[in-house]
């Protein structure tokens, strides 16, 4: 996944995450920290991704 789809990911979490709250929607909440989590773990792999390439010079 690209780095920009992650940080989408993240974002959009975000938002349900404090919809969900405004809301008192433990679920939703849950499932937009969950959301951003992924995304989140998703960016640090498309980083590591990027500098094992950057090492192996194929920039």
């Amino acid at each position: 996944m690209s780095k920009a789809k992650a940080k989408a990911k993240q974002a959009k979490g975000k938002v349900k995450e404090e919809l969900g709250g405004a809301m008192d929607d433990t679920r939703m909440q849950a499932e937009g920290s969950a959301e951003r989590m992924t995304g989140k773990a998703e960016e640090m792999t498309s980083e590591a991704a990027a500098k094992m390439k950057k090492a192996k010079g194929q920039h």
